[in-house]
């Protein structure tokens, strides 16, 4: 491939000219699969460019983006970085603060909505801010009625720019041929999680360069099948839906919706799937669920073939001995159980499974190994791009985040690393940190000289190649009694529990023991009620119930089993509500917003700290339809103010990182 292809534009032309019939993308509309090819996917682009130039649209500017996966948000995207302008993709949940937001930082001067339901958060903006002067919709359902200026709808954009096309044919290609691998190709705004969110600039150079890094580390093959799923507002969905789909190509396929997700994954079966640790854990849940409704004998088969991948597959990946007679029943275990299960979850092509984002349980590693599929991580963000991975060339260990990545690729330098004194990763290299949008204060905070301080807190694994990730430097506590704990570390193994689908662990300098607040999995919870014969009505009731509580607790002893007593879980409270995103819980990607928790929940959390067995809650809530009230709740307390968890011996959870912070 020419290293002359600079930005992603320039790939899209290439792969239009070179490969002009090839299908580069696929979309499930009406439950038909209709297919793009690259000649057509550039034809919609220019048409869209060639309408935006027609509104005015300029290079520099910004175009706002804000829907669920969908060929028209690739194509809109593309089409806005072809007359060099940038972009942001917004969660399709995001509110209209925060589009607002994002529209006044960033100068926005159009807006692609997918549909009424993003429409009526563009609009009331647009009479704020005057700059904004386009807005463009594709799904017509409720759009009669509009009759705003600035809305148009997709079709009409293109009108827009055909007297453009006829007068200056060459226009939208003469300013794809001029793009330079340092323009601005989007700003990725970070989660809040710390403060307001911070425009990431990202170049195309980091695009390509954080591209072509993931596609050698994971080994990922031209042609490959690939389901987008992400939102494009995660930098590492441009890296590999947008960008790596250009450049080896891919096929690029969408669900019809984002309800459909699992069907879509059965149904293509794809080459390559990425998923965040939240929807691995939920397909890890989807095994447990399906074998506690089977038959007895059938929950035994299946017990029995994963533990034959796991005394073979994984063994031999961590580098156990394989006993013989094991390797000899593996066939037999694949053709009755694990071929199975990865047909039914979808993975049955899968070469390249990948996860990253957060961290992930090993046990969630061992489990899909064991099936025969390899889940690989890769660590970065935004600022930064892609830091390591599990590289195709090396076993995976699952404790680790994988090798950072030393290749160099045209657009950028393999990764350097270091770790402080506090413990924090320090990176420099790949394409570089080209700085937060119009803050520059804020990006001199994150540079030590040219060292990029990541914000995470990294140990090296025994042999000093990878690295392993405890959490983030801030939320790395200390207790009054001196003890430090990782609270991710903690939590991503209670996780990969079938019955907690949501956990944050509390403790700090003022307390001498670590608590939890847990989101039990109503779907799994609502199964066990019904086959033990407990009744219940609501999330609410159910969650209190005390059989329920005891069986989170059993799920917390499994994992305190393999911490150090100072950082054991010893009481817990489930809460009474699912966390919401839009209740300001978590963020768009599904992270804990941990003060706005311990400050919602504090009546919860000053009982877990004192003898109290339950806790009276009053909660504000907003319903899906808008309404809000008060949630009203007796929360019950579980664990105990005693440790009395078995010993790390009696337990198969890996301890191994745990050496670094005893």
């Amino acid at each position: 491939m020419s290293t002359a292809l600079n930005t992603l534009p320039q790939w899209l032309a290439h792969n239009a000219q070179q490969l002009p019939q090839q299908v580069g993308q696929r979309h499930k509309r009406a439950g038909v699969w209709q297919e793009f090819t690259w000649q057509a996917i550039e034809r919609e682009v220019h048409a869209l460019a060639f309408g935006l130039a027609a509104r005015g649209v300029q290079s520099g500017q910004t175009v706002v983006i804000i829907s669920e996966n969908r060929p028209e948000q690739y194509w809109a995207e593309l089409a806005a970085m072809c007359l060099g302008a940038k972009i942001v993709a917004l969660y399709p949940d995001a509110t209209e603060a925060e589009l607002e937001y994002v529209v006044e930082d960033a100068g926005a001067v159009a807006v692609f909505a997918e549909d009424q339901e993003q429409i009526d958060k563009a609009l009331p903006i647009a009479g704020r801010h005057p700059q904004l002067h386009t807005i463009v919709w594709w799904e017509p359902g409720g759009m009669w009625g509009y009759k705003d200026a600035e809305l148009l709808s997709w079709d009409a954009l293109k009108a827009a720019g055909e007297p453009l096309a006829v007068r200056d044919p060459g226009h939208v290609s003469a300013l794809v041929d001029a793009g330079q691998a340092s323009d601005i190709a989007l700003l990725s705004y970070t989660s809040g999680t710390t403060g307001k969110p911070k425009g990431v600039i990202t170049t195309h150079a980091s695009l390509l360069h954080n591209a072509r890094a993931i596609g050698e580390c994971m080994g990922v093959k031209p042609g490959c099948e690939y389901l987008s799923y992400i939102p494009l507002s995660w930098a590492t969905e441009q890296w590999i839906g947008v960008t790596l789909g250009l450049m080896q190509p891919m096929c690029v396929n969408f669900a019809e919706r984002p309800d459909q997700i699992q069907e879509a994954v059965r149904e293509l079966a794809c080459d390559m799937v990425f998923f965040g640790p939240r929807q691995w854990e939920s397909m890890a849940a989807v095994v447990h669920n399906r074998m506690a409704d089977a038959a007895p004998w059938r929950q035994a088969l299946v017990d029995w073939g994963v533990a034959i991948g796991q005394s073979t597959r994984v063994a031999a990946n961590e580098g156990r001995r394989v006993p013989l007679l094991n390797r000899l029943l593996l066939p037999v275990a694949e053709a009755l159980v694990l071929k199975r299960l990865r047909e039914q979850l979808g993975l049955k092509n899968a070469r390249v499974a990948v996860t990253g984002g957060a961290a992930t349980a090993p046990d969630v590693f061992r489990l899909f190994a064991s099936m025969g599929v390899t889940l690989r991580n890769i660590y970065g963000c935004s600022e930064m791009g892609l830091i390591s991975g599990h590289s195709v060339a090396q076993p995976v260990n699952v404790e680790t985040v994988g090798a950072p990545l030393a290749m160099a690729t045209p657009w950028g330098q393999g990764i350097e690393w270091r770790l402080t004194e506090a413990g924090e990763l320090a990176v420099k290299g790949g394409a570089g940190f080209a700085g937060y949008w119009n803050k520059p204060d804020k990006t001199a905070e994150r540079l030590d000289g040219e060292w990029y301080r990541t914000g995470d807190a990294m140990v090296a694994s025994r042999d000093g190649r990878e690295l392993v990730y405890l959490d983030r430097v801030d939320h790395l506590s200390r207790l009054s009694n001196g003890h430090t704990y990782p609270k991710q570390f903690i939590e991503s193994r209670l996780r990969f529990s079938p019955y907690i689908k949501e956990v944050m662990v509390l403790g700090d300098e003022v307390h001498d023991h670590v608590t939890a607040l847990v989101n039990i999995d109503s779907e799994v919870f609502s199964r066990w009620a019904e086959r033990e014969g407990i009744a219940f009505t609501t999330f609410t009731d159910l969650s209190q119930r005390p059989e329920v509580v005891a069986r989170v607790w059993r799920e917390i002893e499994r994992v305190n089993a393999a911490l150090p007593v100072h950082a054991r879980v010893r009481r817990f409270a489930n809460l009474p509500k699912e966390l919401d995103a839009d209740e300001g819980e978590l963020t768009r990607t599904r992270k804990l917003k941990r003060e706005a928790i311990a400050e919602r929940y504090r009546a919860i959390v000053d009982a877990l700290y004192s003898r109290a067995q339950t806790a009276a809650l009053e909660v504000p809530v907003r319903y899906q339809d808008g309404r809000t009230g008060v949630l009203r709740a007796q929360v019950r307390l579980g664990g105990d103010t005693q440790d009395t968890v078995r010993g790390p011996s009696q337990s198969n959870v890996s301890t191994k990182p745990l050496e670094a912070w005893t």
